[in-house]
């Protein structure tokens, strides 16, 4: 891999070759986090890999040694979060790979949910996501390289009941590494949106979702939703890890990349019918023009 260093008593950029990467990556505890943190140490990178809880990731010290080092990280303290960032930076020198992984769900319908409950899920969903970006970024401009990556999920197209508020964050998520994308290409930085479908991960379990306090009018609905869900396949974790190599690998990695085989499909039909509705009323949408004066 080929990094730009600046050169102190010039200013030119010169190249050097390291054969490793330097992974920073939120919500290492569980789930993709966890499973991606560990795939990349064993593959002989380094990763500074953050929890809310410090005792959560105290053994990856035990099993990686230097080369990883465990930070405490809560992604709704911007405070915490740069320092984070410039720990990460000052301890290893160079940060290769920015991923973006914690997050949580919040369970309840558009009435149940309260204002509250979607701010704080925001908070982690969006801000938190966005206070790393912010602090990353002087440090990869400086560096004149680095990739982005952030968790997203085929929610990010598409929609389900009962969580239209995690929905909405991850389309949110969504926009905002998009523009980021743009924005940030003339400096050598790689964005990549990841968007797994369902997998068996610690995803469902109390310490990654919330939940409204529920109507009784929704109960039957709901029910009906979750046993469904139940019995939707679900990928293996521990399949993705060459897919995320591949991606920070390449040389032109893809602004987006779906995880799994059946996201595809439902994106495309979900895209397909959004389409037809706008081609079958754009008489009206054409009409809303109005006369140029």
């Amino acid at each position: 891999m080929v990094h730009q260093n600046e050169n102190s008593s010039t200013g030119a950029a010169k190249a050097t070759v390291t054969s490793d990467k330097v992974w920073f990556i939120t919500g290492s505890s569980r789930g993709f986090g966890r499973v991606w943190a560990e795939a990349a140490l064993k593959r002989g990178d380094k990763v500074a890999a953050t929890a809310r809880k410090l005792e959560s990731i105290a053994d990856l010290n035990e099993k990686y040694g230097a080369n990883v080092l465990t930070l405490e990280l809560d992604v709704t303290n911007p405070d915490q979060v740069k320092s984070a960032v410039e720990q990460a930076h000052a301890h290893f020198g160079r940060l290769d790979i920015v991923l973006n992984n914690a997050g949580y769900s919040l369970v309840g319908t558009i009435e149940e949910s309260s204002a509250d409950d979607v701010r704080a899920m925001y908070e982690t969903n969006v801000f938190g996501p966005l206070a790393v970006i912010q602090a990353a970024l002087p440090i990869l401009r400086k560096q004149g390289y680095g990739h982005i990556l952030g968790t997203s999920s085929n929610l990010g197209h598409v929609v389900l009941p009962v969580i239209g508020y995690y929905c909405s964050s991850k389309w949110a998520f969504e926009a905002i590494h998009e523009s980021l994308a743009l924005e940030v290409k003339s400096f050598g930085i790689k964005v990549t949106i990841i968007e797994p479908g369902a997998y068996a991960t610690e995803f469902g379990s109390p310490e990654s979702l919330k939940f409204a306090a529920g109507l009784d009018i929704y109960q039957d609905f709901k029910e009906e939703f979750f046993g469904g869900l139940r019995g939707m396949k679900r990928g293996d974790p521990n399949a993705t890890p060459e897919a995320i190599f591949k991606i920070v690998d390449a040389e032109n990695p893809p602004l987006r990349i779906n995880l799994g085989s059946n996201n595809l499909p439902w994106v495309r039909t979900a895209y397909a019918e959004r389409l037809a509705s706008w081609e079958e009323w754009d008489a009206v949408s054409a009409a809303a023009q109005g006369t140029s004066k």
